[in-house]
């Protein structure tokens, strides 16, 4: 189940995050590591395709809503990341971000649901995606206070667990912080977004494949014949 957060939270259970590369050499669990594959990955991120698993924490109610699926991400070109997702688990939902729109598509209902994303909307989107798509180390720094977490490990997998809070109060209106846990690759497998109260949501990723060859076709919602989406001011 997707939270009916405003926009655009909405939108930010899309996010995914990839950072690969082989880097400069640095001495490992330092940020000065993670940020160096950070910076080789912008240079030449294309897009990727990973399985998702996704958690909705609702503290004061103790619930955790679980959804799992697949996402697909395209790099158009810088400022143009295109995404889909498709949630098989519990509401089979689709959802996809491309060309300053959203849209959602839920089979159970047959309902469609699209915004346009108007220029603070669009604004706040691309913060968020500095969390996740080629951004460079500086474009990092400059949007968030960020803070070594430390060594953990994500499905038996070594990772750097980066702190970040985010600097624009825009965006502190949804997310207090951001945990990332980067892999020794530079691959972020795990997100963690606290919303504040206790209630967070996260974002786990699996299978990750980065591919520079991706179709435009592989991110386009597809909506049956007969189906018009409902407009969300």
């Amino acid at each position: 189940m997707i939270r009916l957060w405003p926009m655009p939270m909405l939108m930010l259970i899309l996010l995914a995050a990839v950072a690969a590369s082989s880097g400069a050499p640095q001495p490992p669990g330092t940020l000065d590591a993670v940020f160096a594959h950070m910076d080789q990955a912008a240079a030449t991120f294309k897009g990727l395709t990973a399985d998702i698993r996704q958690v909705s924490h609702t503290e004061v109610v103790n619930k955790d809503d679980i959804e799992e699926g697949t996402i697909t991400v395209r790099r158009a070109k810088p400022k143009d990341t295109r995404i889909l997702v498709n949630f098989s688990k519990t509401s089979q939902a689709q959802h996809q971000i491309a060309g300053g729109k959203y849209l959602s598509y839920n089979p159970k209902t047959g309902e469609a649901q699209e915004a346009d994303l108007d220029k603070a909307s669009r604004s706040l989107v691309n913060q968020f995606m500095l969390l996740a798509f080629g951004s460079n180390s500086g474009e990092l720094k400059n949007a968030y206070t960020i803070k070594l977490g430390g060594p953990d490990v994500v499905d038996g997998e070594k990772t750097t667990r980066l702190e970040m809070v985010p600097k624009s109060a825009d965006i502190l209106k949804y997310i207090k912080r951001c945990d990332m846990w980067i892999s020794e690759k530079g691959m972020t497998l795990q997100q963690k977004f606290d919303e504040g109260q206790g209630d967070y949501l996260l974002a786990t990723y699996a299978h990750m494949k980065v591919n520079p060859n991706i179709p435009e076709s592989a991110v386009k919602l597809e909506l049956p014949k007969g189906v018009k989406p409902t407009k969300l001011k």
